[in-house]
């Protein structure tokens, strides 16, 4: 069944082992057990395996605009699969924010009775043009996965990394996405780069394009969900879990006397693993004030995650109501009381600030255990 990450007393990633031998090793005094920020449970070994060899394991990171799937892969084990919710849309909301509430402050500053070249117009200080920045959007998407896949990389031997690679070059006179004038490139592209630079710290760096993800796919008979947003291992993750195979398989021609051609050859085993769901919690960045002013023209302070109880916003919790227990993560609080969310950042209610108990420090990540990822056997 799973397979449970160990770590070396030095804390290098081996092998990883069966759940029954891992609370076997706890049990006798040989390892502890540990948590990383994904919430995933792992063993640190006490003393030194006498065999302490590792065997290629390959991750799959499938990018998207909204969604990403990962997976990691042995030669004859699953070992994790993720489903993660980007940022993508919450950031450009709130960069189109900023800017409209940065225009009118400066529009309030300006005394308009004045000439034109008296105003106290802000001055250009630099081309902002030729900085060779990511947009926000798109590196906030880079960024969660980078995390993701470092985490992964701490509990695990991965030795390559297979990137599904999109070809998105802008012709600025035509506006036509693929065309190829030389003239324009995509924010995609830009944000790709940079994230294959940074993969290249990690492990061995493969590209794939999306076609050659969707022929392995069908070839490994996983099946592909229509529904992008939905939180199932079909979404995404069998994107991953496909990118990571091209380690274990290739794409070969085959000669004969009576035919030739091309097949896939090679062996791996697809089997059930974790299926997690992450993203980033969505707490609101601190402000000077709200957007507008409330009576008598007063804006209170707005954003940030401190609260006035001890409590980080985006801290796992466990709180108390009615002789009823509630798990879910800190969202707010007022003089008395902790606002308590589920994953889908859904108040789940408002408790007694003395009933709330921190489970867990805020990691920048909020994660789910979903149903798990079943697989199949191929050759």
């Amino acid at each position: 069944m799973y397979r449970i990450p160990v770590l070396s007393p030095e804390g290098n990633p081996l092998m990883p082992t069966k759940a029954s031998r891992a609370r076997r090793w706890i049990k006798e005094g040989k390892a502890i057990k540990k948590f990383n920020k994904l919430g995933q449970f792992y063993v640190q070994l006490i003393a030194k395996l006498a065999d302490s060899k590792t065997q290629p394991i390959s991750l799959g990171n499938d990018p998207g605009n909204n969604f990403s799937g990962i997976a990691l892969q042995s030669a004859k084990f699953t070992l994790f699969t993720a489903h993660l919710e980007l940022p993508f849309k919450k950031v450009q909301e709130r960069m189109d924010n900023r800017r409209m509430m940065r225009r009118g402050r400066r529009g309030r500053r300006i005394n308009r009775k004045l000439p034109f070249h008296l105003r106290a117009h802000r001055q250009k200080r630099f081309n902002n043009r030729k900085q060779g920045k990511l947009p926000p959007s798109i590196r906030a998407n880079r960024q969660l996965e980078l995390k993701v896949i470092q985490e992964l990389c701490k509990v695990f031997p991965v030795t390559d990394i297979y990137f599904e690679y999109v070809k998105a070059d802008v012709d600025l006179t035509s506006g036509r996405k693929g065309a190829r004038s030389g003239k324009g490139f995509s924010a995609v592209m830009v944000g790709q780069k940079w994230m294959l630079k940074q993969l290249e710290n990690l492990a061995n760096v493969h590209t794939i394009y999306g076609w050659q993800t969707s022929n392995l796919r069908k070839h490994l008979r996983l099946e592909k969900s229509k529904d992008k947003a939905e939180q199932t291992p079909s979404s995404h993750a069998v994107d991953g879990v496909a990118l990571a195979c091209y380690q274990f398989l290739e794409y070969k021609a085959h000669h004969s006397a009576n035919n030739h051609g091309h097949s896939w050859q090679g062996q791996v085993l697809i089997t059930p693993c974790q299926f997690m769901v992450i993203k980033r919690p969505p707490v609101s960045r601190r402000q000077l004030h709200l957007m507008l002013p409330s009576k008598g023209g007063q804006r209170r302070k707005y954003g940030g995650t401190i609260t006035r109880h001890g409590i980080r916003k985006g801290d796992f919790v466990k709180a108390v109501k009615a002789n009823k227990v509630f798990y879910g993560w800190c969202s707010g609080d007022t003089a008395r009381q902790i606002s308590v969310s589920d994953f889908n950042w859904k108040r789940l209610g408002q408790f007694t600030a003395s009933k709330v108990v921190l489970l867990q420090r805020s990691t920048g990540l909020i994660c789910k255990q979903e149903t798990d990822f079943v697989g199949a056997t191929v050759c």
